[in-house]
């Protein structure tokens, strides 16, 4: 496990795709980052989660002190939270902030969806960082594309999948997010998420501290494939 950072107090790891955080309902005997982590650094408490196929920055506590200070910070929305991601299409625009209301758990997918009479106040704000227009060889299907963008995405507000259905409603789903209408791609085999920095403040000394997660090896290729 790729540890970031580590003291009396916190963990941080830079989580890798494929892995749950906590134990799955439907496949309770594969692995998963909690029993891990558990078995090298002793107790460990949750402080928030990112989806299974999402790599980056993940932050843990070590005391149930740590734990009640970082839950706060987290209700109350006074974490930064900082994603990379590569879009379907390149968006005209810079950036764009997004309040689309969020239904979780839809369907036997459990799929989020904006829902504007049952969904719940939901904030993304997505900025482009770099804009490429590749074309219909890169991808695993024959349909024309306009481009791809790598963007940065700071949700607001915390629901499941957030960042992937605001994109999706934007019209620009993430390349390998095939739950919300991306086709399937030979570049990456999994939504192209990637958790890049939190900044919180430190439980003890109060202190605000950033934690950068650098990209694994699928996100750094579909990059350079992309030429973004």
């Amino acid at each position: 496990m790729d540890i970031l950072y580590r003291d009396e107090q916190l963990l941080v790891i830079n989580k890798p795709a494929g892995l749950s955080v906590l134990p799955e309902g439907w496949e309770p005997d594969a692995p998963y980052i909690v029993k891990q982590l558990e078995e090298d650094v002793g107790k460990i408490w949750v402080v928030h989660r990112l989806d299974k196929y999402t790599s980056g920055v993940l932050v843990f506590a070590l005391t149930a002190e740590a734990h009640r200070a970082l839950n706060i910070q987290f209700e109350k929305h006074e974490t930064e939270k900082v994603y990379r991601a590569i879009t379907v299409g390149a968006p005209p625009w810079k950036e764009r902030t997004t309040k689309f209301p969020l239904r979780v758990n839809v369907g036997h997918k459990h799929r989020t969806m904006v829902d504007n009479r049952k969904g719940v106040p939901s904030e993304t704000r997505f900025r482009v960082l770099n804009w490429n227009q590749a074309s219909s060889d890169d991808l695993s299907f024959d349909e024309d594309v306009k481009g791809m963008a790598l963007v940065e995405a700071r949700p607001m507000t915390g629901r499941t999948h957030q960042i992937r259905v605001h994109a999706y409603a934007l019209g620009y789903p993430l390349l390998g997010d095939t739950l919300y209408s991306s086709p399937e791609s030979v570049i990456i085999s999994r939504p192209a998420l990637h958790a890049y920095s939190l900044t919180i403040t430190h439980p003890v000394s109060e202190e605000r501290v950033t934690f950068t997660a650098p990209y694994p090896e699928d996100f750094r290729s579909a990059l350079s494939r992309l030429k973004l």
